[in-house]
């Protein structure tokens, strides 16, 4: 029995699972339910099994019985503070809560895939590491866990790694897509509070007025965008919040705005940082202001290494055909946190298409919508993919 062969008979198990952390989601670095449930899928199977103790993550080591490398696969956990709206089976059964990402997938594949690799374990010429990773939506879980050790476990660093991501859009059914260099982009934000003096809004000469040097900094962020930053190195500057005041005849002291912040290359993820920041306060001052400007740092570019991504689809092409195979000309402007662990190994983030087969995926619900549905029908071959991903790559060797 081939490898997709066995990942299809077991695919009504990885289902199962699938469901039951779909209905039981949670948030964050705490996920106790789901830590449990992957316990219990990977119960039997020989893996040296460790646990977080910041967060609730769980690695399972496999030694093969050959000597050689050591690969990585992650699956992440977490879900979004979103009410379920699908009318699905096993929807969430906790009000604000829902996997709406497609990370209950990404944990029961590669459960499935630890079971695909145990089953060979005489054979294979090196060690995989199973990563199972808690607060990927915005909770840094994948640093954390590299912080803990997830890295090193197996004695050695992976030569590789390799995460997956399922898209409830955008993509076909069943098609998988991953290209070289920028996958997604460096999240980072911009908090700015514009200070002034307060008064009365029918004498402005006597204040000193927030509002119109917050306005005249949004618009001149974008400015910043089209002016400052190479077209193809490009950045994303949005507003996202702008609050300031309480009535209409009152001069606040204050103005504040949120901005998210979004890169593809360090260089300009740097010089993004510092030329925003640089840019409401000299504006501040000509307004004779001052303006706060709190840059916090988020998720680095995801980088895909050349080699890796090359791998990746010769691998995808080799299982399921060509046809099921795309490189996408230009990355998302999401972010992801496995970009941690592509900033220490090299490797491959990959997507797979996971909208129902009969859906028009330039038209169904995106991931992170209330009514976003993922199709049980890519199980399998998910599941097939990472662990044919570690096979082939730990018979590449080192």
């Amino acid at each position: 029995m081939t490898l997709l062969q066995e990942a299809s008979a077991i695919s009504g198990e990885i289902a199962e699972l699938r469901h039951a952390i779909h209905r039981e989601p949670e948030i964050g670095h705490d996920l106790p339910r789901t830590r449990d449930k992957v316990l219990a899928a990977l119960d039997g199977l020989p893996l040296e099994i460790s646990q977080g103790s910041e967060l609730t993550s769980v690695t399972a080591v496999l030694r093969g019985g050959r000597p050689g490398p050591v690969v990585l696969l992650r699956g992440d956990m977490d879900a979004l503070p979103v009410t379920e709206a699908t009318g699905l089976p096993y929807a969430s059964r906790f009000a604000g809560v829902m996997h709406a990402c497609g990370h209950d997938l990404h944990t029961a594949m590669l459960a499935g895939a630890a079971r695909l690799l145990s089953a060979r374990q005489a054979e294979l010429p090196g060690g995989v590491i199973f990563m199972f990773q808690p607060a990927e939506e915005g909770g840094h879980g994948a640093r954390m866990m590299i912080e803990e050790g997830v890295l090193d476990v197996a004695g050695k660093r992976p030569v590789a790694a390799y995460g997956m991501h399922v898209q409830s859009h955008q993509l076909g059914h069943g098609v998988f897509a991953v290209r070289p260099g920028p996958a997604l982009a460096a999240a980072d934000r911009l908090y700015v509070t514009v200070r002034g003096r307060g008064g009365h809004a029918s004498a402005p000469q006597h204040s000193a007025d927030p509002i119109p040097a917050a306005c005249e900094m949004v618009t001149a962020l974008q400015t910043l965008v089209t002016r400052r930053f190479d077209v193809f190195d490009p950045v994303v500057v949005t507003v996202g919040s702008f609050h300031a005041g309480t009535t209409d005849n009152v001069i606040p002291d204050e103005a504040v705005f949120k901005t998210t912040l979004r890169s593809f290359s360090k260089v300009s993820r740097d010089r993004l940082r510092d030329e925003t920041a640089r840019l409401v306060r000299d504006i501040a001052a000509a307004h004779g202001l001052t303006a706060e400007a709190e840059y916090i740092p988020g998720y680095p570019v995801t980088l895909n290494d050349p080699a890796e991504a090359s791998f990746a689809g010769e691998t995808v092409a080799g299982l399921f055909g060509a046809a099921r195979i795309v490189t996408p000309a230009a990355p998302l402007t999401g972010a992801e946190d496995f970009s941690y662990v592509l900033n220490e190994v090299p490797g491959a983030f990959v997507l797979l298409g996971a909208c129902p087969p009969d859906a028009d995926p330039a038209t169904v619900p995106s991931n992170h919508s209330a009514a976003a549905r993922f199709d049980d029908g890519v199980l399998a071959d998910g599941a097939a993919l990472y662990a044919e991903l570690a096979l082939r790559r730990l018979d590449a060797g080192g």
